[in-house]
């Protein structure tokens, strides 16, 4: 008797006494979960996604969609960044004032190219305020999934309070699973056994969110 043949005679028997009249499982089970913990006004869901965010070490600033360039070419500045990678279709006037080369995103460039990019600068699909997370589905103002785990330093603009939900069954309801979705809690960080911490394993060891409102 093959392998196979022994698991399906072990379904067999654990459905024999099933009654033929036995309602299937998807709607026996309860799926009566909760969606959201607590009741919040959309201020109070934009606080609670920047103190989570911090929470995760990602660095939170909030900007009006008229104050974005400006706070893009600042922090990039602070990092001492000369490169920055963009994806296709980041919107038009958030670099408008940037000073580092752009370096628009394309199929040819290499790991190593991107490796030696200073920072990339992208949107986000939708950002959830329980658990701190921003998600990326490789949108055109996101590009490919590649481009914000290789450079070391990330910068997501985050339309507020239009992309923010409150919890990750809002947030699923809105993602289109056939994507290539990136869930994102901080910089990449990991812990050995004595828990010592090293971020930029595996994706960008500093992470910034920019809260974007007035669009």
């Amino acid at each position: 008797m093959s392998s196979r043949d022994r698991i399906l005679g072990r379904v067999r028997r654990a459905l024999a006494d099933v009654p033929a009249g036995d309602p299937p499982y998807e709607s026996a089970v309860n799926r009566g979960y909760a969606r959201e913990h607590g009741v919040r006004s959309t201020e109070e869901t934009i606080d609670l996604l920047a103190a989570n965010l911090a929470d995760y070490r990602a660095i939170v600033h909030r900007a009006t969609r008229e104050e974005l360039p400006t706070t893009l070419v600042r922090l990039l500045a602070e990092s001492g960044a000369q490169t920055v990678l963009v994806p296709p279709q980041l919107p038009h006037g958030w670099m408008a004032e940037a000073d580092p080369v752009l370096i628009h995103d394309r199929a040819a460039l290499t790991t190593e190219q991107l490796d030696r990019v200073d920072g990339v600068v992208t949107g986000c699909a939708v950002a959830i305020a329980e658990t701190g997370t921003l998600v990326l589905d490789g949108s055109p103002d996101q590009g490919r999934r590649r481009i914000t785990l290789v450079p070391d330093h990330h910068i997501c603009v985050v339309r507020v309070p239009d992309q923010v939900v409150s919890s990750v069954p809002q947030a699923l309801e809105r993602l289109d699973p056939a994507r290539p979705l990136t869930w994102i809690s901080g910089p990449s960080a990991t812990s050995d056994i004595e828990l010592d911490r090293v971020e930029g394993v595996h994706g960008p060891r500093t992470l910034e969110v920019v809260l974007m409102s007035g669009e």
